[in-house]
């Protein structure tokens, strides 16, 4: 025998879904599991009641973030012009090589200013790097 259907008062379900709780906290007040509500989404009437609510829920914080910004609130204007307005921070970075001029990139080093002392110290550290030789 099947267990009973649980029943989710959807009042409680809509007041809590538009102050924008999750499945999970939604499940746990209204005393059922979270996959039990997850399958009651298929129900088109309550799948529409959740929906709404949660609109509803995202309206209410976009109104009271606008009238935050509006009243002044520095932080919330940025974060409505980042986010409804698509401004963003830059922050350019530039690398320069000595006294400002243009970094100088070689291919080879030039070891033509080495001594011959080093240019003997390059060689044994290039052998012992090097992977040896096969037939």
């Amino acid at each position: 025998m099947a267990r009973p259907r649980a029943k989710i008062d959807i009042e409680e379900v809509e007041k809590l879904y538009s102050m924008l709780c999750t499945d999970d906290e939604v499940a746990a007040f209204v005393g059922v599991s979270t996959p039990t509500l997850r399958r009651r989404m298929r129900q088109r009437k309550f799948r529409e009641t959740v929906e709404r609510a949660k609109a509803r829920g995202k309206v209410s914080v976009r109104r009271n973030l606008f009238r935050m910004a509006s009243n002044g609130n520095v932080a919330a204007a940025i974060f409505l012009a980042k986010n409804i307005l698509g401004y963003r921070d830059v922050v350019a970075n530039e690398h320069t090589g000595p006294q400002g001029g243009p970094i100088q990139l070689a291919a080879k080093p030039n070891l033509s200013q080495l001594t011959d002392d080093e240019l003997r110290q390059l060689q044994t550290i290039a052998r012992k790097s090097l992977p040896a030789a096969r037939d």
